[in-house]
């Protein structure tokens, strides 16, 4: 029995044909596109924040967190080490040049200056016996010198006779020649001890010398060491306020510990914290300026600290026309700080866009102000307020500024309520 064949509705060529009639569609679609500007979205131009570029007077500065210190601290370090034995100041109270501001005591140098004391005693008892065993000796000395002199003066008259009775023949050969020997031995003992008692003076002479030297040396010893024993009271170098005192009676504190400081009270400066990334472009003589209240304060850098600690450098400001009144030790304010001088530039307002084209474009406002295309810039150095436009803007451009976040990615923006 025959049975019918149904007839396909869905064939390979109909297939093709809706392939075919859909890529027409949309090329006409993309065409369409492309000749009303490319992708298109409609905006409120109430949500978004659009900036005129302006020109005028452009400073590269950065915004960084000032700290107000005193114009002067002089840290207080144990020059000694010692256990604190009385304190004589209280934290916060004012001092003068010279005052006491607490005591040590250290048993290791009060036994180091009495060992000291007993050899300086030692080397000058050495010295003063030195000294009068050389007056003993050249007293001895000139007593035998005086015995030869008696002797040779006794020996001299003999052979003097000598001579006379030889050339009479009245003494012989022999008595002749003994008379000679006697003169010329005590003749030559006298030189002999002359020398010797000038060589022992030399000597004896050096050896004081080296003496007296060594003595010198111990006093000076002796000296430093007492002053190491001055040192164990603090006293403070300069008139100021101490601000700090880390000690209580009874505690011991080692060599170079700090102990406090002091503070002077006749200005203020400001220590900042700077980023790690600008400290090249940082140095002494810079400006800057504060804003407190109504009024602007110049300040210029003193000193710039190159150490870097957690990503960080510090600087000392100092302000340059009068000090603000009533600004305290430790309050904190916000710094302008500048890394170039002024300069005349296009500029464009700070914002959110930034984020998200990293300066190389933006939606740049028509001038009927009823949509925004997409356009190549070029920003170059900025400030908290703005940017310095170096391509593609010129002044009176409107620009959006705010977020392109919620602004996806689209050629174009039409502003609905326009």
């Amino acid at each position: 029995m025959d049975r019918p064949i149904e007839k396909k509705t869905i064939t390979p060529k109909r297939i093709a044909y809706c392939a075919g009639g859909l890529a027409i569609l949309i090329l006409i679609i993309y065409g369409f596109i492309a000749a009303s500007g490319g992708s298109v979205l409609k905006v409120d131009s109430s949500r978004v924040t659009i900036s005129e570029v302006s020109r005028g007077q452009f400073q590269e500065f950065i915004p960084v967190q000032g700290t107000v210190t005193p114009i002067k601290t002089v840290y207080l370090d144990a020059v000694q080490g010692g256990m604190v034995e009385e304190i004589y100041v209280e934290e916060g109270s004012l001092v003068k040049a010279g005052d006491s501001i607490l005591r040590l005591d250290n048993t290791d140098l009060h036994l180091e200056i009495m060992s000291r004391e007993a050899l300086q005693y030692e080397q000058m008892n050495n010295l003063r016996n030195t000294r009068l065993a050389i007056q003993q000796n050249s007293l001895r000395l000139q007593e035998q010198l005086l015995e030869i002199d008696y002797r040779l003066e006794t020996a001299k008259r003999t052979y003097d006779q000598s001579v006379i009775l030889k050339e009479k023949g009245l003494i012989s050969e022999e008595e002749f020649d003994r008379a000679f020997e006697e003169h010329d031995f005590y003749r030559r003992k006298k030189e002999l001890t002359i020398e010797t008692q000038r060589q022992d003076s030399i000597l004896q002479a050096i050896n004081v010398e080296q003496l007296e030297a060594s003595v010198e040396r111990m006093e000076k010893n002796l000296a430093v060491v007492r002053s190491k024993q001055d040192q164990l009271v603090l006293k403070a170098p300069i008139e100021g306020q101490l601000t700090s005192l880390v000690a209580e009676v009874g505690e011991s504190k080692s060599r170079g510990q700090r102990l406090g400081q002091i503070d002077v009270l006749e200005g203020f400066k400001l220590r900042a914290a700077v980023d790690e990334y600008y400290i090249s472009r940082i140095s002494s003589g810079q400006s800057g300026e504060v804003k407190l209240g109504d009024q602007t304060y110049e300040l210029k850098i003193m000193k710039v600290y190159p150490e870097v600690r957690d990503g960080r450098f510090e600087i000392d400001l100092e302000f340059q026309n009068g000090e603000p009144e009533g600004i305290r030790r430790g309050q904190t304010v916000q710094v302008r700080l500048a890394l170039g001088d002024l300069s005349e530039a296009v500029m464009l307002a700070r914002g959110g866009f930034y984020s998200k084209t990293g300066g190389n474009w933006v939606y740049l406002v028509n001038e009927s102000g009823n949509e925004a295309r997409k356009h190549d810039v070029r920003l170059g150095r900025q400030n908290p307020q703005v940017y310095e436009v170096l391509e593609g803007l010129e002044p009176g451009d409107k620009v959006i500024t705010s977020s392109y976040e919620t602004l996806g990615d689209f050629d174009r923006l039409v502003f609905k309520d326009k």
